[in-house]
């Protein structure tokens, strides 16, 4: 195929078509802005990759296509050559798959083209990508948020902590309970010694709040941390106390540093019972209790939940490792890093 584009009168036939297109969207635009512009795209790469495996048109046709488009429409975006070639992948890559009966474009226009291109950057399937545009456009979240759910694996996170909720909670509540689990929860955001106590871990999480509630998942609300309970003569402390908007259940939560014991299971399965008792009301579902330990043992965390009539998840978490103390004044700080860096540059 050469360099040079070829014009004839099928492209300029075929431009014609596409300038009268683009006129009609832009008439749409101020009714559905996104939506009609996402629709046009997937024409539009379908468009492409139809005349780049027909047409003789040469290695320079997305250049000459991106100079005319640009010149007719100079006030509308999104005909640089580059975005060509991202509305031409985007298509490919939710039409490669014979898998996918039904094309997907009215579940892509719902969200914005930078939420679009970022998910088709980042997935490695098709079946990963669309679970990112669903959560998108049920939870709203903005690029940076996408971006950091991706990031963070959330795709192979949820859902996957070993629970007893099929046994503990009714239908349909067991199964988006075990939705709201991630198995592990990644805490990139605090830098913890390797040897800290959960009394640390949890101020950490709780000065990181924000951070936290969005590694949580969506329909977490803080509640109190170090929260109080009177079962008899004794006063006993849940870690951390949620309530869960969505599932209407309040949700404990316990901070293990070492690895998980059975012994956890039962004292959680306590609270749980005393927060059912003191803090539910009428209308709420049961409490849950999720376990939140540095490693576990897959088969022992089952055994130990398979005979607690209370619904509990239990799940890893990673934390950035700080350094030790002692290594500290071996290491240059980040202003002798800068001045050694200035100094090299000159």
């Amino acid at each position: 195929m050469s360099s040079l584009f070829k014009i004839d009168k099928d492209y300029s036939a075929w431009l014609k078509e596409l300038k009268d297109k683009i006129r009609s969207v832009q008439l749409k635009a101020a009714v559905a802005v996104n939506s009609e512009l996402l629709y046009f795209y997937w024409e539009l790469g379908a468009d492409i990759v139809e005349k780049q495996a027909s047409a003789k048109w040469g290695d320079g046709f997305l250049n000459k296509l991106s100079h005319d488009l640009m010149d007719e429409f100079p006030d509308m975006k999104g005909f640089s050559k580059r975005n060509l070639e991202l509305i031409r992948q985007w298509y490919l890559f939710y039409t490669k798959a014979s898998s996918i009966a039904k094309q997907p474009v009215a579940q892509l226009a719902q969200i914005p083209w930078g939420h679009n291109i970022a998910i088709i950057s980042k997935s490695r399937n098709i079946e990963e990508a669309l679970y990112y545009v669903r959560n998108t456009i049920a939870h709203g979240w903005s690029r940076s948020v996408l971006v950091h759910q991706i990031e963070s694996g959330l795709y192979a996170r949820e859902g996957k902590a070993i629970n007893n909720f099929s046994a503990t909670l009714p239908e349909p509540q067991s199964e988006l309970a075990a939705q709201t689990l991630k198995d592990p929860y990644i805490f990139d955001f605090l830098t913890m010694t390797k040897d800290c106590n959960e009394l640390e871990l949890e101020k950490g999480l709780i000065n990181h709040i924000t951070h936290f509630l969005l590694e949580l998942g969506a329909g977490f609300a803080y509640i109190g941390r170090q929260v109080p309970l009177t079962v008899g003569d004794r006063e006993f402390f849940i870690d951390l106390l949620f309530y869960h908007t969505r599932l209407h259940c309040y949700v404990v939560v316990e901070l293990k540093t070492g690895d998980f014991e059975p012994e956890h299971a039962g004292k959680l399965n306590f609270y749980i019972k005393a927060v059912d008792t003191q803090y539910k009301q009428a209308g709420d579902m049961p409490t849950i209790g999720i376990l939140l330990c540095k490693s576990k043992d897959k088969l022992v965390a089952e055994y130990a939940l398979s005979d607690i009539n209370k619904p509990i998840g239990v799940s890893e978490y990673q934390l950035t490792q700080a350094l030790p103390d002692n290594l500290k004044p071996s290491l240059p700080s980040i202003e002798e890093l800068e001045k050694e860096l200035s100094e090299l540059s000159k």
